[in-house]
């Protein structure tokens, strides 16, 4: 069951998911690595509207620090940041919960200065997962949410383990493809497909766009 099932094991079928689906001859495969040229990438999941209630979502906004997001080694997020603001601005102005996090390491003044923490809100320091060792879990169940909205770089960072992590604890969690980034699009592509066809969990992930996201 998707309850019973460790993060880790979660993804690691989802990786074994992937392998089997990229590659259609399975028995003349050698290894993934050898036949990587043979792969023929899966059709792009699709993106749905997400329509959400204001009482229930919250907004998770993850490690947008000057260090790794930036031009020169990872441009994708600086495009990134006036999709991710105007949701800030959307949930804020309709009372969602937003919840700001951060890698060890970076200082507060060193987040992106339109995404940074408003109203007094603090930083939540984590690691790629931001469930593990944070209280997020507890923070979140406490105001009632049960559906979380997550972006962030970087994607195959925290967007992939806090989003399926969120899952495996039995929130249903929204990703809006356009505010999640890496240093490569396959980062991001192999995250959105891995997200979509989760094994056991993908009836609890919504693909969107942060236009397709509203708060009611």
């Amino acid at each position: 069951m998707l309850m019973g099932l460790p993060r880790r094991a979660l993804l690691a079928a989802a990786a074994l998911s992937v392998l089997v689906t990229f590659h259609g001859a399975a028995s003349a495969q050698t290894n993934i690595v050898d036949d990587w040229s043979k792969v023929t990438p899966p059709p792009a999941p699709a993106l749905k509207p997400a329509s959400l209630d204001t009482k229930t979502t919250a907004l998770i906004v993850m490690d947008f620090v000057n260090q790794t997001c930036n031009e020169k080694s990872r441009p994708s997020c600086v495009a990134s940041i006036p999709k991710v603001k105007a949701m800030i601005d959307a949930a804020t102005a309709k009372g969602v919960m937003v919840v700001w996090t951060s890698i060890r390491g970076p200082k507060p003044e060193d987040y992106i200065g339109d995404l940074a923490p408003r109203g007094g809100s603090g930083l939540l320091i984590g690691a790629v997962d931001k469930f593990t060792n944070t209280g997020l879990e507890k923070m979140l169940k406490d105001k009632g949410i049960t559906t979380v909205v997550t972006t962030g770089t970087s994607s195959y960072g925290a967007v992939i383990f806090t989003a399926s992590e969120a899952v495996v604890r039995g929130f249903n969690v929204v990703v809006p493809v356009d505010g999640m980034s890496s240093s490569q699009p396959f980062g991001d592509q192999a995250t959105a497909w891995i997200l979509a066809n989760l094994p056991g969990g993908a009836d609890k992930v919504t693909l969107t766009r942060s236009d397709m996201v509203t708060f009611k």
